[in-house]
């Protein structure tokens, strides 16, 4: 039998696959650990799965300040899942 799997959950695993890309892409040079504890991050929120699970562990951040802005910054491609994320948990950020 399928899990059923909410919209932050969905959301959450983009998150994470889009991270994973940059990991990918920094193996072998000295931002690699870095863009791994991001990762570890966003497992965090995936674990947490439910709606307000999440809410609770980003408190008043948004999935970006969670991550680290400047980690963020310099990998742009994240933007649209964490956006994805954001309209999931119905927090959504100008």
């Amino acid at each position: 039998m399928a899990k059923h799997r909410t919209e932050s959950e969905i959301a959450a695993g983009q998150l994470i696959s889009a991270i994973q890309k940059e990991w990918g892409k920094e193996l072998g040079n000295n931002n690699a650990p870095v863009s791994e504890a991001v990762m570890d991050l966003a497992h965090e929120l995936l674990q947490a799965k439910s709606t307000e699970n999440i809410k609770s562990i980003l408190g008043q951040r948004t999935v970006a300040e969670f991550l680290g802005e400047l980690w963020v910054a310099r990998h742009p491609s994240v933007i649209p899942a964490i956006k994805g994320l954001e309209e999931a948990l119905g927090n959504v950020h100008a």
